[in-house]
């Protein structure tokens, strides 16, 4: 038995809600994606995968290691990846101060000597509204989106990370929260 995790920061209600309506605004317009429910959007710093029960503690202890400055987030625009050419994931994009980058870096270090390997990619935060189908070009999603411009869902200043537990059902994913970790340092 395994249990499968990752590392996130919650949303502000109030962004929440104006990420839905933009949300419940597009799907019409690619009803064949796989839609995450609002409720469950979180802004991923590490995704861990899944490991023995018994690594828990291990990995809380490291992550209450981590220490970082509160860093204010601008939830703003929409896009996909890897390129609107080829769209496999719908997004709202994310500009954050270069505390949010010194997290997510410390997280990936706090990490690594429990043999959780560092992302290999370059870290891009973004909020995944959807999941599409790679052989359909999203044709309508992308005019739509190029039409309404970089919309704005609001900003929040975090000063706290959290571990949770994914788990996988027929409904979709369930997340339980399992720590929450402070910051620890104010910025400047």
């Amino acid at each position: 038995m395994t249990v499968r995790l990752f590392v996130a920061l919650d949303l502000p209600e109030e962004v929440r809600r104006r990420i839905a309506e933009f949300s419940r605004t597009l799907r019409p317009l690619e009803p064949d994606a796989r839609w995450l429910r609002t409720a469950s959007i979180h802004l991923t710093l590490k995704f861990i995968g899944e490991r023995p029960p018994e690594q828990v503690e291990g990995i809380r202890r490291a992550l209450a290691s981590v220490r970082a400055a509160p860093g204010e987030l601008r939830f703003r625009g929409a896009g996909f990846f890897p390129d609107d050419g080829r769209p496999r994931v719908f997004w709202v994009g994310i500009e954050a101060n270069p505390a949010l980058a010194e997290l997510a870096d410390g997280i990936e270090r706090a990490l690594e000597p429990l043999g959780i390997r560092r992302e290999s990619r370059p870290f891009v935060p973004h909020l995944t509204l959807a999941r599409l189908d790679g052989e359909k070009r999203a044709g309508a999603l992308r005019r739509a989106v190029a039409e309404r411009g970089a919309e704005e869902f609001g900003v929040s200043v975090e000063r706290a990370f959290h571990l949770y537990q994914s788990q996988l059902g027929p409904s979709g994913a369930q997340y339980t929260k399992l720590e929450t970790f402070l910051f620890a340092l104010e910025a400047p």
